[in-house]
């Protein structure tokens, strides 16, 4: 293996490196899916030099270490012993450059996502947990359907703020005095199934996932990966489901034994749900039939706010919930900064006229927690 420093220390084709060095080099030039941060809070501002100058030399390496690879492309390798030495170099330099191009030029990969234990001291009793960490498949990003095979910055964002929920803004469906069993929880496209996995285990609670048609092969298989890391923590129950949101058409494509009926689930979950015209009206719809009936219901909506298209499918959605008989209503609003793909270039790019990124991941995200049980009031100041 080389010990890699920087691409400086990389020899050039001119001088000729063996086959055994060209593989050890493009081994050590390999990038894994990209790790977010899980220690993500509430928006923060600012950064300090240091944060910058580093952001600054790193991306300086990332160019340099593609200008390399580009060299191996691009030469003959005419030194080497056999054609299948030089296909060999060629094809594991095609793949050093995919992983350099973004998510969409790279084939199916594997992310593992940690999660600490909750705070002890801020957490009921029975939702204590040991740290565990769920492993996610992304297949290949291609077709239609490749947006719900992609694991978005707020699924990771609004799962690792679930503990804390249970213990404020959810705490009377989690109150162990009541002595009830944690409530049902309905996942609304889940996509790869992050949030509803982790939902599962960190609120040992019973989890129903669901998706298109289209998307749920990958997510069965992300469940039954994950279903003993659940369960080793005292996880709850996990169910799977196809769950269309339109009129009685779409609907037929659904799971009836899942969904045949309304109003079962005290909690419903969706994570980046906003990204089409039409999404604040179905999701919003989708909402009223599954949350169950009464003022303890809560619906959790997470999503980024990328750019001005989104902050207006946002607002857009609070007010088809309202719009809703009966409405549901905004009852808290919150904003975290999260971590993405498709958005780290970007505030690369934009690092110097925009020093707000440095500290606070490249992504924002909105919560809001809506309810059967609000006021005009509520109404009014949304």
């Amino acid at each position: 293996m080389v010990a890699v420093v920087t691409v400086e220390d990389l020899p050039q084709m001119w001088q000729k490196p063996s086959y055994d060095h060209l593989v050890a080099i493009m081994t050590s030039l390999e990038l894994g899916p990209a790790a977010w941060s899980s220690h993500r809070g509430r928006d923060r501002r600012g950064g300090t030099r240091d944060t910058r100058e580093q952001s600054s030399l790193a991306a300086q390496q990332r160019s340099a270490e593609t200008r390399y690879v580009a060299s191996v492309i691009k030469s003959p390798l005419a030194w080497l012993a056999t054609d299948d030495q030089r296909e060999d170099i060629w094809a594991a330099a095609g793949r050093r450059m995919s992983e350099r191009c973004g998510r969409m030029a790279v084939g199916d990969i594997v992310r593992r996502w940690p999660f600490p234990a909750p705070a002890a001291e801020t957490i009921a009793t029975a939702l204590r947990c040991e740290p565990f960490e769920l492993v996610i498949r992304e297949p290949a990003l291609t077709g239609t359907a490749c947006l719900g095979l992609k694991t978005w910055a707020s699924a990771y964002v609004l799962a690792q703020q679930l503990p804390r929920l249970a213990a404020s803004s959810l705490f009377r469906l989690f109150d162990e005095s009541l002595g009830q069993p944690p409530p049902a929880v309905l996942e609304l496209g889940s996509g790869t199934g992050l949030l509803g996995l982790a939902a599962a285990a960190l609120w040992k609670a019973s989890v129903t996932l669901s998706d298109l048609p289209a998307i749920v092969p990958n997510l069965q298989h992300n469940v039954l990966a994950n279903k003993d890391v659940v369960a080793a923590v005292g996880g709850g129950d996990l169910r799977i489901g196809c769950l269309t949101w339109g009129d009685e058409e779409d609907a037929a494509q659904s799971d009836q034994g899942l969904f045949g009926e309304p109003y079962q689930f005290p909690i419903v979950l969706a994570a980046d749900s906003l990204y089409n015209d039409n999404h604040p009206g179905l999701l919003a719809s989708a909402i009223s039939r599954n949350l169950a009936l009464g003022s303890e219901g809560r619906a959790l909506v997470m999503s980024p706010k990328r750019d001005g298209i989104t902050l207006k499918l946002i607002e857009e959605f609070k007010q088809m919930m309202l719009d809703l008989e009966p409405p549901l209503f905004c009852e808290e609003e919150d904003e975290f900064a999260g971590d993405d793909d498709w958005t780290a270039e970007d505030e690369e790019e934009d690092e110097e006229e925009d020093e707000e990124g440095a500290n606070g991941g490249n992504v924002r995200c909105w919560l809001g927690i809506f309810s059967r049980g609000g006021s005009p009031l509520t109404a009014e100041a949304d």
